[in-house]
């Protein structure tokens, strides 16, 4: 188990260091990444499309040397409005919406706002497919979103034109961001890295069959705040990660009500998986300020 996740830490460190090399060499700025994220803000928005197109190229290519269970595979998404500095992050609604293009975006896939399609467009050798025009909670006007096909044969054309909204998504559009997530399983694995190994779970004693695909339960998260009336805020941070993971189709999500069975308990992350039928359990906190 060591071994793996010395591995997993130089792969990280790897792709964290192609990330960082190329939003410079495109005239970026990458602020407070984590260790499973990285935003990014360019004065362009044809620079931030370059840069993204080179990183998921260079990643794939490092991913052929790697085993699969090793590879790195990142979704971005582009956007392009208004945001703030304050110290090293970078706030606002246009980090929001980036960040809603990115689970959008196929592992290894690139999303754009139409704010950046429109600039792009005839700026770069590359193709592009509409998906459609997307709710946003709260914001009267929808989201248009393109899909960036990198294929030689796709380059110049627009497919897809005309598709009606299939999601809802939460906050608004508007500065040229990029957004990069590193995929469910590596993120995971460095929620909490510091913390002991936890014992996995019998597949032997589980409750039920475990699902084809790879299956996943989001306990509540807790509130750290000093504030009870706050409860309502981690909840609803639980609820939408169950959501938008629901999203995924090659995921198996566990519903709400089975997961808020474990609120305000002690639990057992082994225990959980074996009554739920799982092989990822998922929990965190949550502070308001």
């Amino acid at each position: 188990m060591e071994a793996d996740e010395e591995a997993t830490a130089r792969t990280l460190s790897s792709c964290r260091e192609v990330v960082e090399r190329l939003v410079a060499g495109h005239h970026g700025r990458v602020f407070g990444s984590a260790g499973d994220s990285f935003i990014a803000e360019f004065a362009s928005p044809v620079e931030a499309v370059r840069c993204a197109v080179d990183i998921q190229r260079e990643l794939e290519t490092l991913n052929v040397e790697l085993p699969e269970d090793r590879r790195m595979r990142l979704r971005i998404g582009v956007n392009l409005g208004d945001v703030m500095v304050e110290g090293d992050n970078l706030l606002g609604d246009g980090v929001n919406i980036a960040a809603r293009l990115e689970t959008l975006a196929e592992p290894g896939g690139i999303s754009l706002a139409r704010s950046v399609f429109d600039q792009v467009k005839k700026q770069l050798d590359l193709g592009y497919e509409y998906l459609g025009e997307h709710e946003v909670k709260n914001i009267a006007e929808p989201v248009h979103v393109y899909r960036v096909l990198t294929a030689p044969e796709a380059a110049g054309k627009v497919t897809g034109e005309g598709r009606r909204a299939r999601h809802s998504w939460k906050r608004r559009s508007v500065a040229a961001v990029v957004v990069v997530l590193i995929g469910l399983v590596g993120a995971v694995a460095w929620l909490r890295p510091w913390e002991p190994t936890i014992e996995p779970a019998s597949v032997e004693r589980m409750a039920f069959p475990l699902p084809d695909k790879p299956s996943i339960v989001v306990l509540p998260f807790m509130n750290m705040s000093d504030d009870p009336s706050q409860e309502y805020f981690a909840d609803g941070m639980t609820e939408d990660l169950i959501t938008d993971l629901s999203k995924v189709a090659s995921l198996f999500v566990i519903a709400r009500n089975s997961s808020f069975v474990y609120k305000g308990k002690a639990v057992e992350i082994r225990k959980v998986a074996e009554d739920l039928g799982v092989r990822y359990v998922l929990e965190g906190s949550v502070r308001r300020s």
